[in-house]
């Protein structure tokens, strides 16, 4: 058993390469081999989001607080709040993020596939982000 006490690792930014806005992420978390699990709570500012990005193995979001959005590339945005859980399955492309004014925390938890979590790709754009 391995406990890991909240407030041992400090927050840390959202890299800007992959965010937009302000994004704080707390207890960041990955199982040691051969276990391939890994995760944090991430909390975004009104209007912060993700880049368009996806995972080889899915990803599974579990929303703690606040309002949300989200949407699947070829779908429209739908909004999230506390309680819902969001699965993209291996390879979806997708962003997630706050609402336009309120905040949004969401736990994040994916597999790792050849030491990688996810596939970065290109920003959302204020045009995108605001016509949903």
């Amino acid at each position: 058993m391995d406990i890991k006490r909240n407030g041992s690792h400090p927050s840390g930014k959202g890299p800007a390469d992959y965010f937009t806005g302000t994004v704080r992420i707390d207890s960041p978390f990955e199982a040691p081999a051969p276990a391939r699990v890994g995760g944090a709570c991430v909390t975004f500012e009104p209007g912060a989001r993700t880049a368009w990005h996806s995972h080889p193995l899915g990803q599974t979001l579990i929303v703690t607080a606040g309002l949300g959005r989200v949407q699947r590339w070829g779908e429209p945005i739908q909004e999230i709040r506390p309680g819902d859980v969001i699965w993209f399955e291996p390879g979806e492309k997708h962003w997630h993020g706050a609402a336009l004014t309120t905040a949004m925390i969401h736990i994040a938890i994916a597999e790792r596939l050849d030491g990688k979590t996810t596939d970065w790709m290109e920003k959302v754009s204020d045009e995108h982000y605001h016509a949903g």
